[in-house]
C-alpha cells in the first residue's frame, strides 16, 4: 500500500505547495510571530495578565512544556517587589535555530514580553541570556533595547551565555549569573524560590515571552515555532498553526527531499518515531503527550529511508556525553559508557553483550543523576532502541542495512518563513 507520506515526496520541486492544496492548509495568521504588525502593547496589571495566560494554558516553548501561567504566579506570589526576569534565548539545542531567529527578526516582541513579565510578578530587572555563539541575535536584541532606553523602568542587561547544551538550564542559567559557572545546581530550591543574587526569579524562554506579548493584545495562541530540518528540501523556522499535521510541517518546508524512515521530534531529549505512525499526527503537546512524544523545543527532523538510525543516535548520545556538567556519578560515567557502547555498535565492531548491556543501562540511567541530563538522554535511547530496533541487532552482528549514515548535526542558519 502506498504510505501517507509519498504525496510530499516527488521529483518536482512544487510536492510541498501541492501537498498542502489537496490538504487545504492555510498558512498561520493569528500570532504572527516572525512578521507582520501587533500593534502598541497594553499594560495589563494587578494580575489581569497572569490570568490571561493560565486561561489561554500557554506552555513554555523551551523544552519542559511548563505552563507559563502557573510559572509566573509561582513568582509573583514569593517576589515581594524584588524578583528578577530572565529571558533566555541560550539556545543550546543543536537541532534548533528558531529562538534566535525570533531574537533576530522580532526583537522587540521578546522585549515586549520581558517587560510585561516584570511587570506581573513585581521584577525591577530584566536580564536578558542569549547565546554567545548567538550574534546576530544580541546584535538585534541590543539595538532595540538602546532604542527604548528612556521608556524602559526596569533595570536591564544583556549576558552572554557560553555555548553548550546545558547551560541554558535555567538552575545553570542563574549559576551562570550568580558565580561565572553555566552548570545545574542541585534543588531546592526552585529559582523561583531563590535565583538571581538569592531573589525570587523567573526564568522564561524568549519564545514564551513573545507568545505573552501577543496574548496581552488579545492575539490567539494556535501557533508555534518549529525548526524543520532533515529529509526536507529546505531546511527551515516556521510558524505553525497547533492543528497542523507533520506532514502538513513538511509540506510547508517544500516537501520531502528523500523517502522517510522516522521523525525526531523535541529535539535531542525527545524521541524518534515511525513515520508512517506520526505522519497524520497534530504537531501540539498534548497529542504528541497521548503518544509518548514530547514537543519540547519545537523540533522536527526527518531521517532518511537510507540514513541509518543507530549511526544517527550513536551521534547524539555521544554528544550529549560530552555535555556532561560532570557533577554525578550517572553523567560523568554512566553516559560515557553508554556513549562508547553505542559508539561500537554504529561502527559495527560490538563486544558480544553490547546490544543486551546498551538496553539494560539505559533502563537504568532515569531518575539518577543530578540534573535531567541523564534523563533525555534516556529517553531518546530508549525510542531508538524501539523504532530502529533492527537496524540495532544488525549492528550487533557488525553489518548495516543503511546505505548512508546520518549526522543531525547543528543545522545552522535557516531561513525563517513567517
Amino acid at each position: 500500500m502506498r504510505p501517507a507520506w509519498a504525496a510530499c515526496w516527488r521529483r518536482s520541486p512544487g510536492a510541498g505547495a501541492a501537498y498542502r492544496r489537496r490538504r487545504g492548509v492555510r498558512y498561520p495568521q493569528m500570532a504572527n510571530l516572525l512578521s507582520g504588525s501587533v500593534g502598541p502593547l497594553p499594560m495589563p496589571t494587578d494580575g489581569h495578565l497572569i490570568h490571561r495566560l493560565e486561561a489561554a494554558n500557554l506552555l513554555g516553548r523551551g523544552g519542559a512544556g511548563f505552563p507559563v501561567g502557573r510559572k509566573w504566579r509561582a513568582v509573583a506570589e514569593r517576589a515581594n517587589g524584588r524578583a528578577v526576569v530572565l529571558a533566555n534565548g541560550a539556545e543550546g539545542e543543536p537541532l534548533s535555530v528558531k529562538d534566535r531567529a525570533l531574537m533576530t527578526t522580532r526583537p522587540d516582541l521578546v522585549i515586549d514580553g520581558a517587560v510585561l513579565a516584570a511587570d506581573a510578578v513585581g521584577a525591577p530587572d530584566i536580564i536578558f541570556y542569549v547565546g554567545a555563539e548567538h550574534r546576530a541575535a544580541q546584535a538585534a536584541l541590543r539595538q532595540a533595547l538602546d532604542q527604548r532606553s528612556r521608556q524602559l523602568k526596569a533595570r536591564v542587561r544583556l549576558v552572554s551565555a557560553p555555548a553548550g547544551y546545558v547551560t541554558g538550564e535555567e538552575s545553570a542559567a542563574v549559576h551562570f549569573i550568580n558565580a561565572g559557572d553555566a552548570r545545574p545546581t542541585t534543588t531546592p530550591p526552585r529559582v523561583y524560590e531563590r535565583g538571581v543574587d538569592g531573589r525570587p526569579t523567573l526564568v522564561q524562554n524568549v519564545e514564551s515571552l513573545a507568545m505573552a506579548a501577543l496574548i496581552a493584545r488579545g492575539v490567539e495562541t494556535r501557533t508555534a515555532l518549529v525548526t524543520v530540518s532533515g529529509a526536507i528540501r529546505k531546511s527551515v523556522v516556521q510558524e505553525i498553526d497547533l492543528g497542523w499535521t507533520l506532514g502538513d510541517v513538511a509540506a510547508r518546508a517544500g516537501g520531502l527531499s528523500r523517502p522517510p524512515q522516522a521523525v525526531l521530534l523535541g529535539g535531542y531529549f525527545g524521541a524518534w518515531a515511525p513515520i508512517d505512525e506520526v505522519w497524520a499526527l497534530p504537531v501540539e503537546p498534548q497529542s504528541l503527550r497521548a503518544r509518548g512524544l514530547t514537543f519540547g523545543c519545537g523540533v522536527v527532523h526527518l531521517l532518511a529511508e537510507d540514513a541509518c538510525g543507530v549511526d544517527a543516535t550513536a551521534r547524539i548520545v555521544r554528544y550529549l556525553a560530552s555535555q556532561s556538567a560532570r557533577q554525578c556519578g550517572p553523567c560523568v560515567f554512566g553516559l560515557h559508557a553508554i556513549g562508547e557502547c553505542i559508539g561500537r555498535l554504529a561502527a559495527r565492531c560490538a563486544h558480544a553483550s553490547d546490544l543486551d548491556r546498551l538496553k539494560r543501562w539505559t533502563g537504568q540511567l532515569a531518575g539518577r543523576g543530578g540534573c535531567k541530563h541523564p534523563d533525555g538522554a534516556a529517553g531518546l535511547l530508549h525510542s531508538a532502541l524501539t523504532v530502529f530496533a533492527d537496524d540495532f541487532v544488525a549492528h550487533q552482528g557488525r553489518r548495516c542495512v543503511r546505505r548512508s549514515t546520518a549526522h543531525p548535526a547543528a543545522v545552522g542558519q535557516l531561513a525563517a518563513v513567517a
